[in-house]
């Protein structure tokens, strides 16, 4: 088997939270040496983000949280405070070696610290050094601070999300999880590779990177934008309603729901077959996805009804053997129970010194030629101090005296 991907690389990792710990995540999971530096005692932000916690061998709830626990894996853990100048030296110890340096505090903090990207640069030029922030490092935005469902409303996501006008509880709505920063997470783990990928093609040149929420979300709304952007109209909240191919959303029937998505035309004419409406086809209200638009709300309601007749697991089958887009509409322990789902092995089952047998959500990506075969549980709060520090040239005496002093 052949090493992973990222193998050799080292990751300085300053961020807190959600989106910059789930980039460095992802790089750990691909093989890179991620050290996670988190302040004496209290850690990460997020290990405050419960219930629920993991509990110890006493009962005793935990700093280990699901919050945490979903963003932290294969990843080395280094309390450190950085407000001190004892601290301050320490990062700048470690960063003279690493590949990438990841950071997501306010535009402007460490550079009170001398952890700057210039500062950084001055010590180690080859440096990836990404800064992942709410609103980026210019525009009059860009020192304040904000949380994913604030990027939601201001991005613009929230206008698109949500009950239709005219329904009941009809207004804008924030999307379940923290969906932006999962986008920003992702852009930054992209722009760390292409970064690194640089560096190896131009002799070694490292770079400043640049990634906020406030972006990422706009970008992810691809053709909702798109549309604004050609023709000045902002697109309306559909609901489930889909947005190209139609009839589109989520029906109801008589034992739960279903989310259908006819996406053309022929697939229309076998959906109305499977309904046992065929003619609905030949209608010329209907007979074209431009017709339907013009029509949706007729045909949706017809739709409706229909299903009504019968139940989920009665209209999947004829619709699948239609070939017809659609699936349930699952909670996590339906997903999980799916057979399809467990045959991917999307869960998979990892060792915690608080649970043998914790289990996690794998990464979503599978190689052929070098597989993440294990996952290392989300460390301890400052598991992995001494072991770190001891590799950089601190001795036993020096580190419990940076303990008793709390710089550690």
């Amino acid at each position: 088997m052949s090493a992973l991907p990222l193998s050799g690389i080292k990751v300085l990792d300053l961020t807190r939270v959600l989106a910059g710990p789930l980039s460095t995540q992802m790089l750990g999971d691909l093989g890179a040496d991620v050290i996670k530096i988190e302040r004496p005692g209290i850690g990460d932000d997020a290990r405050a983000f419960g219930p629920p916690f993991l509990a110890d061998a006493q009962g005793n709830q935990t700093n280990n949280n699901a919050f945490y626990l979903c963003a932290n894996r294969n990843k080395r853990s280094v309390t450190v405070n950085i407000a001190t100048i004892e601290g301050q030296q320490i990062i700048r110890e470690l960063a003279k070696d690493c590949d990438v340096f990841v950071e997501n505090y306010k535009v402007g903090d460490l550079k009170r610290y001398g952890l700057d990207y210039d500062s950084i640069r001055s010590l180690n030029p080859g440096v990836v050094y990404c800064s992942v922030t709410g609103f980026g490092q210019i525009g009059p935005y860009s020192a304040r601070a904000g949380y994913d469902a604030i990027f939601q409303a201001m991005g613009g996501l929230m206008s698109v999300t949500g009950h239709m006008d005219g329904e009941p509880g009809a207004g804008p709505m924030k999307v379940g999880p923290s969906i932006v920063d999962y986008m920003t997470g992702m852009n930054t783990s992209i722009g760390i590779l292409a970064a690194l990928y640089h560096r190896k093609s131009n002799g070694g040149q490292g770079q400043h990177i640049d990634v906020c929420l406030l972006d990422s979300v706009i970008a992810s709304l691809s053709h909702h934008a798109q549309i604004f952007l050609m023709n000045g109209t902002c697109p309306p909240r559909r609901g489930t309603w889909g947005n190209g191919g139609l009839p589109s959303g989520v029906f109801r029937c008589a034992d739960g729901e279903l989310m259908l998505v006819v996406g053309n035309d022929a697939q229309f004419a076998r959906t109305c077959a499977v309904l046992g409406e065929p003619e609905l086809a030949n209608n010329p209200k209907f007979a074209k996805n431009n017709d339907r638009i013009v029509h949706v709300k007729e045909i949706m309601a017809i739709f409706a009804g229909l299903f009504l007749k019968n139940t989920v697991g009665y209209w999947l089958e004829k619709l699948e053997k239609a070939g017809i887009p659609c699936g349930p509409v699952n909670d996590f322990a339906q997903v999980f129970a799916d057979e399809h789902v467990r045959s991917r092995r999307i869960e998979v089952k990892i060792k915690h010194p608080l649970d043998p047998s914790l289990s996690v959500i794998r990464n979503a990506i599978t190689f052929s030629g070098t597989p993440i075969a294990e996952y290392r549980s989300p460390p301890r709060l400052g598991e992995h101090t001494d072991e770190v520090l001891n590799q950089i040239g601190y001795g036993a005496d020096e580190i419990e005296r940076l303990k008793n002093v709390k710089i550690i």
